[in-house]
C-alpha cells in the first residue's frame, strides 16, 4: 500500500524553498534600501497611505524589548535561533508540504532579521503604512514572511488529515 502522506523529502523541499525565498527577498530588499534608496535617509511617499522610510528596530515586534545595551542584538538573535531550531524540528515531524512551507516562511524571515541584528545591531525597517495620520510601525519583508507563515500555519494546521491517514505522530 502506498504511503498516504507526502514524503518527508517533499515537505523538506517545500520548507527549505520557502525559507530561502523569504530570506533572499528580505536581504536583497534591505541591501537595496540601505545601499541605494535611503542614501541619504528620507521619507519617500509612494501612495497616500504608503511611504518608504528608514527605521531601525532594536527590539522585537513593535519595538518591544528595545534596549541600547550591546548584548541586546545577541540575546534577541539567540532567542530567534532557538525558535528556528524548534520550528525545524517540528517540520521534520510533520510531512505535509503546506506545513513545511508555512514554517519555512517563518524561518526565512526570522533568519533575515537575525542577520540584520548581527550586522547592524538592529533590524532594518522601511515599509511604512499609514491612515489619517496614524502610522503602523515600519516593517520589512522578513516581518511580512513571518506574518504570512503564521497565517498559513493557522490555515494549514487546522486542516484535518483524511480519515485513516497516518498523522505526523504515527509515521509508517
Amino acid at each position: 500500500m502506498a504511503e498516504v502522506l507526502p514524503s518527508a523529502r517533499l515537505a523538506w523541499t517545500w520548507g527549505a524553498a520557502a525559507a530561502a525565498l523569504a530570506f533572499a527577498l528580505d536581504q536583497a530588499t534591505k541591501w537595496w534600501v540601505l545601499a541605494h534608496l535611503m542614501d541619504p535617509p528620507r521619507v519617500i511617499p509612494i501612495t497616500p497611505f504608503f511611504n518608504l522610510v528608514l527605521g531601525w528596530n532594536r527590539g522585537v515586534s513593535f519595538g518591544l524589548l528595545s534596549a541600547d545595551h550591546p548584548a541586546t542584538p545577541w540575546l534577541l538573535s539567540s532567542l530567534a535561533l532557538a525558535v528556528v531550531v524548534g520550528l525545524v524540528v517540528w517540520t521534520t515531524r510533520d510531512r505535509r508540504p503546506g506545513m513545511a512551507a508555512s514554517v519555512g516562511f517563518i524561518v526565512g524571515g526570522a533568519l533575515g532579521n537575525v542577520v540584520d541584528r548581527l550586522r547592524h545591531g538592529a533590524v532594518t525597517d522601511f515599509l511604512d503604512f499609514h491612515v489619517a495620520g496614524y502610522h503602523w510601525p515600519a516593517f520589512n519583508l522578513a516581518d511580512t514572511a513571518i506574518f504570512v507563515g503564521v497565517a498559513l500555519l493557522l490555515l494549514v494546521g487546522g486542516r484535518r488529515d483524511p480519515a485513516g491517514a497516518p498523522t505526523s505522530a504515527a509515521r509508517p
